[in-house]
């Protein structure tokens, strides 16, 4: 079992920057690809980003493409999220999740999600 916990979301003016962790603990000894989601209000949860475990590869929704940043730290068992040029339709409950298999789309483990709000 992996726990996934999610921090650093908040209020946020459009234009503007938030940094999104992801803590993950339990069996963090095996191998993890790690994924960020969201979901607004009324709307279905939609990808944003995935990395694999090496790092070496990721990959982004179109509409945070240049403007997102997905990292981690397997030292630190840390997934993140850098979110430049924040804009209110970026703004959802964010969640982070992890997958042993890169080509499936499943994912194993999800965390409780962190809000992040971009106000106009």
């Amino acid at each position: 079992q992996v726990q996934l916990v999610e921090s650093g979301g908040g209020l946020v003016q459009a234009g503007g920057s938030l940094r999104l962790s992801c803590a993950a603990s339990g069996r963090t000894s095996s191998v993890y690809h790690m994924g960020w989601f969201r979901q607004a209000p009324g709307k279905e949860r939609e990808f944003v980003a995935a990395i694999s475990w090496s790092g070496y590869t990721t990959n982004y929704a179109d509409s945070v493409k240049g403007r997102f940043t997905i990292s981690r730290d397997n030292a630190k068992n840390m997934a993140y999220l850098q979110m430049n040029s924040l804009t209110p339709e970026d703004t959802a409950v964010y969640t982070c999740a992890a997958r042993k298999n890169w080509n499936s789309n499943d994912y194993d483990y999800w965390g409780q999600g962190t809000q992040v709000t971009v106000s106009s």
